[in-house]
């Protein structure tokens, strides 16, 4: 076990909790769902940015890199992905991650929000924050279950080739945004005492995690 350290509130800053996920990672346990070459994973590492971080329970946020439509596009995939990420304001701390990207990975990042709208509209002929929870578990599913690119025989139907490399981009910011707050960091089984040495696999009961 990696010990807690001496808060008595049994409180850590998220700049704490990553740093104890991130030694644990070390000692052999995978960060859940995130792979290192995840573009999230150097922020996560760094974690010059967290000092910021506390600022996302204002009242009065606003994003700083997302358009409005954007980060409500945001915040109903992350929830639909990892439930309790909207609690857990993941869209506010990758919105933040977001705002100090490299133009490359913003504009990947849009692209891959984009998709998703543009697939919700095809299927649905609605946003996917528009999308009751049946419509969107059904769109995520198919999603995740196609081949990426690089998978896929000959390059594949194109479309749901790339559709999956969003998924799975999205699903790599979500999930690391999600397992380095203090919600995330309890279901891997940070009690205020301990976090385990290795992490618990996802029990979300959706397919698409």
């Amino acid at each position: 076990m990696i010990n807690a350290g001496s808060a008595a509130s049994g409180r850590l800053t998220r700049r704490e909790m990553v740093r104890r996920l991130l030694a644990a990672a070390g000692a052999g346990a995978a960060w859940p769902l995130v792979a290192a070459s995840h573009p999230i994973y150097a922020h996560l590492a760094d974690g010059t940015i967290f000092d910021k971080a506390e600022k996302l329970v204002a009242a009065d946020w606003k994003p700083l890199f997302l358009s409005a439509q954007q980060e409500e596009s945001l915040a109903a995939l992350a929830e639909a992905i990892v439930p309790g990420a909207r609690k857990a304001q993941v869209d506010r701390f990758i919105d933040l991650l977001l705002s100090v990207e490299t133009a490359k990975h913003q504009s990947k990042f849009a692209e891959s929000l984009a998709a998703f709208e543009a697939e919700s509209q095809r299927q649905f002929a609605k946003r996917f924050p528009s999308l009751d929870a049946s419509q969107q578990n059904t769109l995520l599913t198919a999603a995740a279950a196609q081949p990426s690119k690089e998978d896929s025989p000959g390059g594949g139907p194109k479309q749901n080739s790339a559709l999956r490399d969003h998924f799975e981009n999205l699903k790599g910011w979500i999930s690391g945004a999600y397992y380095s707050s203090e919600a995330g960091m309890r279901e891997l089984g940070w009690t205020g005492e301990y976090v385990f040495e290795s992490f618990p696999g996802c029990e979300h009961p959706e397919g698409h995690q």
